[in-house]
């Protein structure tokens, strides 16, 4: 399959796990996905629908599967990886011999994300728990209309991703920097990885391209 470029500048890019990604991202070329760069990182998909997605970490390198929840892991090699993750899993690794002898399993884990793709099977929707507004975000609503009624605007995806990043702190100062750091994305309308360079070839999320107005 052919390699994206934009995939090329991220691997040239990477500063750890870079044999690892690498070996990974052959695996996956070989299953015949189309390698795509969204939300600044490897993603590859069939018939334009994403199926996994590279990632590169502090601890760890890891494959996620967007629709992981729903795969055979008979062995839980798959990790939810946050409260609030719904479909996705991640396979996580942490060295060039770990991904060696799991290839067989992350093959496997490739084909059958592929399959639910090809039977066209809908994704499997949960009941998704309500995110509570931190009161500091309250407290900003009620003293400022439009900013509340700019955030009440946004998509409700859009509105969740704020709000798990806004109460993802246990401190009130941190909760009310997070708010005051994004406040100007949300009177604009723009959602946390959305572009607002202008510059994205994946709009409307970020592809990185900012970067080459630096």
């Amino acid at each position: 399959m052919l390699r994206d470029p934009l995939v090329d500048n991220y691997f040239q890019q990477l500063k750890s796990w870079k044999k690892e990604l690498t070996a990974l991202r052959k695996i996956v070329l070989a299953a015949g996905l189309t390698e795509v760069c969204k939300w600044k990182h490897p993603c590859y998909t069939w018939q334009d629908k994403n199926v996994l997605m590279l990632g590169d970490f502090k601890q760890h390198c890891s494959i996620m599967l967007f629709r992981g929840a729903e795969l055979s892991d008979p062995n839980s090699l798959l990790d939810k990886g946050g409260e609030h993750t719904q479909s996705g899993r991640i396979f996580k690794f942490t060295s060039l011999a770990e991904i060696n002898t799991q290839k067989k399993n992350i093959e496997i884990f490739i084909k059958e994300a592929i399959q639910l793709q090809k039977v066209k099977k809908p994704l499997t929707k949960k009941t998704v728990p309500v995110i509570p507004y931190p009161p500091e975000l309250k407290n900003i609503f009620k003293n400022q209309p439009a900013f509340q009624k700019a955030f009440e605007k946004l998509t409700p995806g859009r509105q969740r991703d704020y709000l798990i990043l806004f109460t993802g702190s246990a401190s009130s100062e941190t909760r009310q920097a997070r708010i005051e750091r994004n406040r100007q994305r949300i009177l604009e309308g723009y959602g946390r990885n959305d572009c607002t360079c202008g510059l994205s070839k994946r709009m409307p999320q970020c592809d990185g391209s900012h970067k080459q107005l630096k």
